[in-house]
């Protein structure tokens, strides 16, 4: 596909986000026929502008989302914050809603998704088995089985109901969390339907979000990328039902 006709993906990041977890996401993005456009903080005051010109929006991981934004206290083990990222990708967010822009929220993007629809955030998991490994070289991620709600979005463009998926955050979604107009789709094995891993809108043609990462290779599970591809590119097929 030229590049004049592939679908303009925006993927938001923060300074937060190192350059090599970015490419990750514009990796899985390419291969599956897109183009990204980067969304920086750089461009907070351009949002209406920029957002014109896409055909799809992805919201990126990163640091906590700040609880005052759903109005909670703050949790002491809430880590960095930035309250400007927020508020960009929220408004870039609701840009690509009013559009019916098909929209990929991965991570902390997942958890934004659900504050910006009306919901709250766990704050800490308290047993820490789906951060990273931060004691490991490398800090790995940690894993476990998710099981998906069969026809779902997620069920059909990933072929499965349940597998293992890669785990790496400390805040989550649970189901007092949800937001109106959200609808838990995945749930992690271990704790039943408590963590919410997966939701889509009940209002928009294509809003996914997913609490894993599925833009990493993680090499020493060959398995995982060539699984997760086909949600890639379920949602570039969606931008590029867009742009046509």
């Amino acid at each position: 596909m030229s590049p004049r006709t592939a679908p303009r993906i925006g993927v938001t990041r923060w300074e937060d986000v190192p350059g090599e977890a970015v490419e990750r996401y514009w990796g899985r993005l390419r291969e599956a026929g897109a183009e990204v456009v980067d969304l920086r903080e750089d461009t907070a005051g351009r949002i209406d502008e920029i957002a014109a010109g896409l055909d799809a929006l992805m919201l990126t991981g990163g640091v906590d989302v700040d609880p005052g934004r759903y109005g909670a206290e703050r949790h002491p083990k809430v880590k960095e914050t930035h309250p400007a990222r927020d508020e960009m990708e929220i408004a870039y967010l609701r840009a690509a809603l009013d559009r019916e822009l098909p929209v990929l929220a991965i991570c902390r993007g997942h958890q934004l998704l659900n504050v910006a629809f009306g919901g709250t955030l766990l704050q800490h998991v308290e047993s820490g088995e789906h951060r990273a490994d931060y004691r490991a070289e490398g800090f790995p991620s940690r894993w476990h089985d998710v099981r998906i709600e069969d026809g779902s979005i997620l069920a059909a463009t990933l072929g499965a109901t349940r597998f293992v998926i890669n785990s790496r955050h400390h805040q989550a979604v649970r189901a007092e969390d949800l937001a109106p107009g959200l609808r838990p789709v995945a749930y992690a094995e271990d704790h039943g339907a408590d963590l919410i891993e997966g939701v889509v809108s009940e209002r928009h043609r294509w809003v996914v979000g997913v609490q894993w990462h599925p833009e990493r290779l993680e090499e020493h599970r060959p398995e995982f990328a060539p699984r997760m591809r086909p949600l890639f590119e379920a949602f570039v097929r969606e931008a590029r039902a867009v742009r046509a």
